[in-house]
């Protein structure tokens, strides 16, 4: 092991202005979950997104757990999410009793499949078998372990996996033929847009984290978005422990305390006012990996599939092809931590889940290709020249 600096995955990289923002916190007593750092956090993200209603929370995760509660999911029933992800996608499903139905990535975005979901819909209402016997020998995948009393889905949870944007509108095809709410998960992906518009604005409900790893981090945190009111306002309401409107403390319904602190919110405020700088600088860390590993045998980055796609290269990923470039993605991610360097493999798909495996899910192959073959590189908007060249004269040496 190298006695050099670690360089890691994603480190948080602060702008300068947030302690400004926590010492107002600090200075004027709100160290609560209410007060101005709150209130414009909150402003900024819906300018920044042009949404009209945000709600800033303590995770991302919560924020789904909230949005299925408000699309009215519950014990018994199927909400179809995208399989390549992280487990905070689908652990909220399963918190309500219901059962995640998982669908695979199309090979272009890495992100849902929309043929694969329109499948699951099909199969959860009972109709999957007369669809496939109109299919004309199109191969579809069997039929998954559902109930045996066919239902409509509740929601549909897409992923902008890694920051790149999952093909919306296909999937909001889907979604309104059958008339199913999507939530979108775009906690990887503030700064990313489709067709000119931010992610995560196209669903019924999207959500953000500001987790420590992301573009930008209030340490810990996450975001409900809609532009429906009722929505926001019923998210606020569960999250601070659903107090009804009385002097005294009364509960109608089952609450959680969901909601961000005005101190992380500072936080928040300040990252804000450098989004397209970590945005820029990301973006910038995939055009170096992608010029520098240019014609390496085997080695591929993955592209925006067209014009219509924008990622902010939250991390910048690389595929590396075992028969084609003499190595495999285990050999090289060892190799880095040898010189301290952090990478990853790509996502774990959601059914080799020993949690997730008895779900039903619908499966092309294409998520466990990238699983098997997929490594994250460091992709901080701090990365220095120096790092980045140390970085590539580790990567350069293990395909020689």
């Amino acid at each position: 092991m190298t006695s050099e600096k670690r360089i890691y995955l994603s480190p948080p990289h602060m702008g300068g202005s947030e302690q400004k923002y926590i010492k107002k916190a600090f200075d004027s007593n709100w160290i609560s979950s209410v007060g101005p750092n709150i209130d414009a956090f909150e402003k900024s993200l819906g300018e920044n997104l042009g949404i009209q209603h945000v709600a800033v929370l303590s995770s991302g995760t919560a924020a789904i757990h909230l949005a299925l509660i408000i699309l009215g999911v519950g014990p018994g029933d199927y909400v179809i999410v995208q399989g390549f992800t992280f487990s905070a996608t689908v652990n909220p499903v399963v918190y309500l009793g219901a059962t995640p139905v998982m669908v695979d990535s199309e090979p272009d975005t890495w992100n849902m499949d929309p043929g694969l979901l329109e499948n699951a819909i099909l199969d959860c209402m009972g109709k999957g078998s007369e669809r496939r016997a109109q299919s004309s020998g199109h191969r579809h995948p069997e039929p998954c372990a559902l109930s045996p009393q066919p239902r409509k889905p509740k929601a549909i949870i897409p992923v902008h996996l890694y920051g790149m944007p999952a093909n919306m509108d296909k999937i909001l095809a889907i979604a309104r033929k059958y008339d199913i709410p999507v939530i979108e998960d775009a906690a990887e992906a503030i700064g990313s847009k489709y067709k000119n518009n931010p992610v995560g604005t196209f669903g019924e409900i999207g959500i953000l984290s500001f987790n420590g790893n992301k573009t930008i981090t209030t340490s810990g945190g996450g975001a409900l978005v809609s532009d429906n009111a009722e929505h926001v306002r019923k998210a606020r309401f569960l999250a601070t422990q659903a107090r009804d409107k009385f002097p005294h403390y009364q509960h109608s319904h089952i609450g959680y305390n969901y909601r961000m602190s005005n101190i992380i919110a500072g936080i928040g405020r300040g990252q804000m006012e450098v989004l397209e700088e970590r945005v820029a600088a990301r973006r910038a860390n995939f055009e170096f990996y992608k010029k520098n590993l240019k014609g390496l045998k085997g080695v591929t980055l993955n592209e925006e599939p067209g014009r219509e796609y924008y990622s902010n290269r939250w991390l910048t990923t690389i595929l590396i092809d075992p028969h084609k470039s003499g190595t495999d993605r285990e050999k090289v991610r060892l190799a880095l931590e040898d010189q301290n360097i952090e990478s990853r493999p790509l996502w774990k798909p959601m059914h080799f889940q020993p949690i997730f495996s008895s779900y039903p899910s619908y499966v092309s192959g294409v998520s466990e290709a990238l699983f098997d073959m997929g490594l994250c590189l460091p992709s901080g908007s701090d990365l220095s020249s120096d790092d980045k060249e140390r970085i590539l004269d580790a990567l350069l040496r293990c395909f020689k």
